[in-house]
Order: C-alpha cells, then structure tokens, then sequence
C-alpha cells in the first residue's frame, strides 16, 4: 500500500478535559478547526491554543498532522502504521479522525523527529 501524504498545521492545540456536564465554549464553535468528543464520563475539547477553556485538565504544546484526504472507508491500517512508526520513535500521540481524514498529535518539541521518522518510513510531507 502507497504511503499517505501529510501536513502539519501551522497552529498550536490544547487537549482539554472538561465535567461531561459543561457546554462548550462558544470560542471553540467559532474557531477554524477544533475537535469536540463526549462521553457519558467526560468531554474533551481539542483547541487552538489561543482559546481559553476553563478546564479541569488541560496539556498544552500539540502539534497536528493532517494525513491528506479524504480516506475512503475501505482503507484499512493507515492509523496503526503511522502510530507504529511513531512508537518506535517514542512518540506518544493524539489520535483523531474525521469523516474524511485523521490528525495525529504531538508534542510540539517531538514534531521535528516525528516527521522525520515518518519521512524516513516513505511517508509524504506538503510544504
């Protein structure tokens, strides 16, 4: 299977994690991109870092690559193998998908080993 072609986004997130009871920060709905997930235990918020959320827990400084879609749902692996790639790194990552496509997160000073261990695996990078 070709290797995907990704992009790191040129802004900084914050993972907060919030009471599954508190709304959402009408900052984050008016932000350009964001990622919002809720359980019956939690709600965890991905952000620019540059939005305040008063949060219970929040971890700073990620950074996100963009695998360049859309995937087609009949594509089987592509998270496990770039996660694979990065575990022997020892990078610990984010993961989240879309309808369309997946962002890993890391660490903002992890990004420049991360891409090069995924560069050095045949995976693309866009300028």
């Amino acid at each position: 299977m070709a290797k995907q072609t990704l992009q790191l986004l040129p802004m900084n997130f914050t993972i907060h994690s919030l009471d599954e009871s508190v709304g959402i920060p009408a900052k984050v709905l008016e932000s350009d991109v964001f990622f919002i997930a809720k359980t019956s235990d939690e709600l965890s918020i991905v952000c620019t870092e540059d939005i305040h959320v008063d949060s219970f827990a929040a971890e700073t400084n990620w950074r996100a690559l963009e695998v360049i879609g859309p995937l087609g749902f009949s594509l089987t692996g592509i998270m496990a193998d770039i996660s694979g790639v990065l575990a022997k790194a020892h990078i610990s990552i984010f993961a989240i998908s879309t309808y369309d496509t997946d962002y890993i997160l890391v660490k903002q000073q992890q990004v420049d080993v991360a891409i090069q261990s995924l560069k050095k695996d045949g995976y693309l990078f866009l300028n």
